[in-house]
């Protein structure tokens, strides 16, 4: 029998989380040792937040032997994200008790994990997840390529009846936006106001998507300069997946507008047929094609990435989920 015990975190906790991951990750992580980050991803924005979005693992001496730090979409907190997991390597067997506990520990009913090694794919899928690839898709722009190194210049068609309203304010996207219920994961106003509104040391340009006059799609950007040319990058779309045909158009007057050499999108669950009549074509693994994703600064090749989730059915996810798409800033 495990002599391990499992908990949630408190306020209390925070320098033992600190002083852990600080001796235990190998390097100093920027979530957990710059103070705006930590307080964003792992006290909800709040610093008098009693309880961390943390679950450990403490030996019988009360020291911890392994943690897990999380990330909810929603202040109902049913829909997590996985961010950091480490354990001590002495402590044996800690770090997969943790996970295994991770349910339970947080009530979550849907648990899912951006950016994982893909070698450790098969540990995930022992543990019941589901682990696969994120695809890359992306939508040149008209200006020349000094990034991108395209195997072709073809871009699809786009057509489309749905128009684009940019929102300057939270307040403005949640008088307009009702996020649907059925997502997996949900993401409320609660998490959007936060997450592309309210992000420390990173703007977004937010989006929704018009059709009769409704909002029916929330479209989130994030709009890179760099070395004279510009990059758009979709980092999260919410809304049902069918209707984003109907703003091939509008994007691809967003990419003109801002003179973009070209617009990208990571994401998972969503329908080939959909990206391409939207106007994205997919960087498939075997192409020659580079769309760069580590802009600043620049790296000229592909990156890949890979997720897991606790159920795939309906689960969708995008590069901005979970605690990705932030700026690199070394501790």
């Amino acid at each position: 029998m495990s002599s391990y015990h499992f908990r949630l975190a408190t306020l209390q906790d925070k320098p033992a989380i600190i002083a852990f991951m600080n001796t235990h990750w190998g390097s100093r992580h920027p979530l957990i040792n710059l103070p705006d980050f930590f307080n964003y991803y792992y006290q909800d924005g709040d610093a008098t937040r009693n309880e961390l979005n943390f679950a450990l693992c403490l030996q019988e001496s009360e020291e911890i032997a392994a943690l897990c730090g999380f990330l909810p979409s929603s202040q109902e907190r049913d829909h997590i994200w996985v961010s950091i997991w480490c354990a001590d390597k002495k402590a044996k067997g800690s770090g997969l008790e943790l996970m295994t506990k991770m349910p339970e520990l947080t009530g979550a009913k849907l648990l899912s994990c951006n950016n994982i090694r893909p070698n450790t794919i098969p540990f995930y899928e022992f543990l019941g997840y589901t682990g696969a690839a994120m695809q890359h898709w992306y939508r040149l722009g008209t200006v020349p390529c000094r990034l991108a190194k395209p195997a072709s210049l073809t871009r699809l068609p786009v057509s489309g009846d749905g128009l684009l309203r940019r929102f300057e304010t939270a307040a403005e996207m949640e008088a307009a936006f009702c996020p649907p219920e059925y997502a997996k994961p949900y993401k409320d106003h609660w998490y959007l106001a936060r997450r592309f509104f309210h992000y420390p040391r990173q703007e977004y340009l937010v989006y929704g998507g018009m059709l009769d006059g409704v909002c029916r799609v929330l479209f989130c950007l994030r709009k890179v300069e760099v070395e004279g040319t510009v990059v758009l990058r979709l980092c999260d779309v919410i809304g049902r997946p069918a209707l984003l045909p109907h703003f091939g158009q509008a994007l691809d007057r967003l990419i003109e507008e801002a003179s973009a050499e070209y617009m990208d999108c990571y994401c998972y669950g969503l329908k080939d047929e959909i990206m391409e009549s939207t106007g994205f074509t997919l960087r498939a693994p075997q192409s020659e094609t580079i769309i760069p994703h580590y802009l600043t600064p620049p790296l000229i090749e592909n990156v890949d990435f890979y997720l897991f989730t606790s159920n795939p059915e309906g689960f969708v996810m995008f590069r901005a989920d979970g605690d990705q798409d932030r700026p690199n800033i070394p501790c």
